[in-house]
């Protein structure tokens, strides 16, 4: 416990040095960051550190969960809903159907019969979908595609949409895990990260959903907006009791009540984890994670546990898009990389400690500071070791490099802890 006690406040201290060397506002900007990837990776370490289970696909339920706050809160694209959502609803209801009636004639036909009636039933319902689907969205796009093209939203208070996007990802990670679960652990990393790329390429290509790569901006805030406090007479007043200027004041308050907002949504994800890690289920998933054959000899069952855990940890991973998106303000499908994603959210997991929460929520904050940090550190130490060179082709490769210090410190930390703290900063028990 002590351990523990001086890595968080270790972790307290870089967050205190960024604000005291550089500006309160970036402390505060890592700060907030820090606090959602820690929920991704706590949602992470649920999949991996409970179960064993290896998901390569993050990014792709993050990027749903990050659609919810598009989706809910946005204003409805007038006359959209009107000019195709119907038909899209028509479209989607008509390929559960032809899914339905596929698996029924699974089950009652035999042999080649069966495999030419379900061919034939695949193919026509294709088609089918396409012709309802296809003009719909064309009908939706073609409204002032400059500036909507999309359905839009509901118009509900943004903080409605984060329990939202944890039930997005939580109803992808159902239909990836009925199919995926019953693979191995190899295979069940291939087919996540295939689904994930999925889950992006129809993000970006769907415009009438969220505007694709156009993306949305200004989505709406649970928090004041800076110009609202800068126009506030007592706000300014206060401020300036306080020896500030309000526009740094009103930068300031706002990310403070944001990291007010993450920090409940944290520590109350904690509190839930530690109570579920520490009850005869997490005991039971613990047994699964170590050995699937002794556990199932005792009368549990592996896949549906390993599916129950694949949708609680995906549902949270969502609820950090959401998150996120909210704090950014914007949607922007583009900016799904699997190397922000998925890559680093396992390093957070793997520094952090895989089983222990406090772990995980250490490496995610540990992690995002040292990401975000790195590059200037480097780029600084670079002009200082090139300071005596001439001028040429040498000095100049090096101080390109400075680009690439995230990665080379990001290898560099997993070596150092896989070769002198193998199971983590705080191992799980």
């Amino acid at each position: 416990m002590t351990r523990n006690l001086i890595l968080f406040a270790a972790m307290a201290a870089l967050i205190l040095f960024e604000g005291v060397t550089g500006s309160w506002n970036s402390a505060l900007g890592i700060l907030n960051m820090g606090l959602i990837s820690a929920i991704m990776a706590l949602g992470v370490n649920m999949q991996w550190g409970y179960a064993g289970l290896f998901n390569s696909g993050i990014v792709g339920f993050v990027a749903l969960g990050g659609l919810a706050p598009v989706l809910i809160a946005t204003a409805p694209t007038p006359g959209a809903f009107q000019a195709g959502g119907w038909q899209i609803i028509a479209a989607f209801l008509l390929a559960a159907l032809v899914l339905v009636g596929a698996t029924a004639l699974y089950r009652r036909m035999t042999g080649r019969a069966r495999a030419l009636a379900m061919l034939a039933l695949l193919i026509g319902g294709f088609f089918a979908f396409r012709a309802v689907f296809d003009p719909a969205v064309a009908a939706i796009e073609a409204i002032n595609p400059s500036a909507a093209g999309n359905l839009g939203g509901f118009g509900l208070p943004i903080l409605f949409s984060w329990p939202v996007g944890a039930l997005f990802a939580a109803l992808a990670a159902w239909g990836v895990g009925k199919t995926a679960l019953g693979l191995r652990s190899d295979y069940l990393a291939i087919a996540t990260l295939g689904i994930g790329e999925i889950i992006i390429a129809v993000l970006k290509n769907e415009d009438w959903l969220a505007r694709g790569v156009k993306n949305i901006i200004g989505l709406p805030r649970p928090v004041p907006y800076e110009i609202d406090l800068q126009a506030d007479p007592g706000f300014v007043a206060h401020a300036a009791g306080l020896g500030l200027d309000p526009v740094t004041a009103s930068t300031l308050l706002v990310k403070f009540l944001y990291t007010g907002l993450f920090l409940i949504v944290l520590l109350t994800l904690i509190w839930l984890s530690e109570k579920a890690l520490n009850s005869p289920w997490g005991r039971m998933m613990r047994a699964i994670r170590d050995n699937e054959t002794a556990a199932a000899a005792m009368g549990k069952h592996v896949t549906r546990r390993h599916l129950q855990i694949f949708i609680l940890g995906s549902a949270v991973c969502g609820l950090a898009g959401a998150m996120m998106i909210t704090l950014d303000g914007q949607m922007t499908p583009g900016s799904y990389n699997p190397l922000r994603f998925t890559f680093l959210i396992w390093v957070m997991v793997i520094v952090g400690g895989s089983g222990s929460n406090w772990g995980s929520v250490l490496g995610g904050m540990l992690i995002w500071f040292l990401w975000i940090k790195v590059e200037p550190w480097g780029n600084g130490l670079l002009h200082l070791i090139t300071s005596g060179m001439a001028d040429g082709a040498l000095k100049q490769h090096l101080l390109d490099s400075a680009a690439h210090m995230r990665l080379l410190t990001m290898g560099l930390i997993l070596l150092l802890v896989l070769r002198f703290s193998p199971r983590g900063l705080i191992p799980g028990k």
